[in-house]
């Protein structure tokens, strides 16, 4: 699977990648809301564009071309166990414990955190994968990783970094530097409203059986899903404005670059079916 690597350990200036065209997308960052990230958004609402999203990443094999660059990760960064920030239903941590068993390698120790936690969801992520998932029930700032549940541990995020304003996303990214092994981000596109398409044809089906696999608020989900349209409105505006709001290469180099040279830091992309295209970038302790 072709990939594009570049890596550095000093940010460089966020113009250039090859001296002759300016790095990064043309389009700017937007900060518009999404439903399933607002506290004023209704909970099933919330609750099935997460769960959706989970169910399509794992059956359209979304986070395949993670693994490679994740291991590369993980052996940079010494760790065997990693904290999962945002981590929302568990998705993304389940896909990439059965992709790296699918590839023959041994998974990291997962801890689920987030700020609006979910214990249930996690207690039966945790039943599913006993020797690789466990979890903070508390809430968890991702800014402000208390010592006791740093220590030893790196720290991943998938798919939700773009959720973060700059200022936050800043302060995630310093508090992974001091306090951290290293620190893995990833998205499934990068700033480019074309990018969601791909996802469309797997995100449908998952969304239309939501109501029949969701474990609670069927009969709500089902109202939301299949006599309205207001969870695919919800969900086509939510995968549009997420490609609005993703960080480009030039700005998380600008956001590492008063972090020093203690860590080496990579970005690439990936690739996943029907033409979809993701980024990753990963910090580890420079050697």
């Amino acid at each position: 699977m072709k990939q594009e690597v570049h890596a550095f350990r000093m940010a460089p200036p966020p113009q250039a990648v090859d001296g002759n065209k300016p790095m990064g997308p043309s389009l700017p960052r937007l900060s518009l809301f999404e439903w399933n990230d607002s506290p004023w958004s209704p909970g099933p609402l919330r609750e099935l564009i997460i769960e959706s999203l989970s169910r399509a990443i794992r059956w359209g094999g979304m986070l395949r071309g993670l693994i490679e660059p994740f291991r590369a990760f993980l052996a940079g960064s010494g760790a065997t166990e990693v904290i999962e920030l945002g981590a929302g239903a568990a998705g993304p941590s389940e896909v990439l414990i059965g992709e790296l068993l699918r590839a023959g390698a041994t998974p990291p120790r997962f801890v689920l955190t987030d700020l609006l936690p979910q214990p249930e969801a996690w207690a039966e992520a945790a039943a599913r994968h006993p020797s690789f998932v466990s979890f903070e029930p508390s809430p968890v700032d991702a800014t402000r990783i208390p010592p006791a549940l740093a220590e030893g541990r790196a720290r991943v995020m998938i798919n939700a970094f773009h959720h973060f304003s700059p200022d936050l996303a800043r302060a995630i990214l310093a508090d992974a530097a001091r306090g951290s092994s290293g620190i893995f981000l990833s998205e499934g596109f990068e700033r480019n409203p074309l990018g969601f398409l791909p996802m469309v044809p797997v995100g449908a089906a998952a969304l239309l059986a939501n109501p029949l696999l969701a474990r609670r608020s069927r009969a709500a989900k089902a109202w939301l899903t299949w006599a309205t349209p207001i969870a695919v409105a919800a969900s086509v505006w939510d995968g549009v404005v997420s490609t609005l709001r993703v960080y480009s290469e030039a700005e998380l180099r600008e956001m590492v670059a008063p972090l020093g040279d203690a860590f080496t830091w990579e970005y690439g992309t990936y690739r996943f079916p029907l033409g979809g295209k993701g980024y990753y970038f990963f910090g580890v302790p420079a050697r």
